[in-house]
């Protein structure tokens, strides 16, 4: 018998929040963690066991923004692998609409892992090398949340 740890990829779920009275922007956060730290982050986190991507979707930005999510859906899907840093993680970028009834403006609930939220222009954003591995390839991929309609016509397993 091998004494070899089989290192397999973590799942991650990061989350295009929009407002309409943010028109074009996405809400994004500088990350206080070790990996990625001063990178800029979309909110989220794991995929908790048994859990789906939308349960996922909004208890991450609830977490860590204190805000309520409606119309969440499957955006895209990120490989991202850094093999340097013994860091690969599959994220299902999931999007949804800041719900007006339920919330005010995001607060950081979460001020040891994350700088402060703000509303950003997803035309504007910093150059991709200051972004989190998920959010780069996200932009890699050409992707544009208000642009792209993806109807997921395939249930989740």
């Amino acid at each position: 018998m091998s004494d070899t740890v089989v290192k397999r990829p973590g799942v991650g779920v990061g989350v295009l929040v929009t407002d309409p009275a943010h028109p074009g922007c996405v809400l994004v956060g500088k990350r206080r963690s070790q990996v990625g730290k001063g990178k800029y982050q979309l909110p989220g986190g794991h995929l908790e066991f048994g859990e789906t991507w939308e349960d996922c979707a909004h208890r991450e930005v609830s977490e860590e923004a204190g805000v309520r999510l409606m119309n969440v859906r499957f955006a895209s899907v990120v490989n991202s692998v850094r093999l340097e840093e013994q860091y690969h993680y599959i994220t299902i970028i999931m999007q949804g609409e800041l719900d007006r009834e339920l919330s005010g403006e995001p607060r950081n609930l979460e001020p040891d892992k994350n700088e402060g939220w703000a509303w950003t222009q997803w035309d504007q954003f910093p150059p991709e090398e200051q972004l989190f591995l998920p959010l780069a390839g996200l932009r890699q991929q050409g992707f544009h949340p208000f642009r792209n309609t993806v109807i997921n016509t395939e249930k989740q397993l």
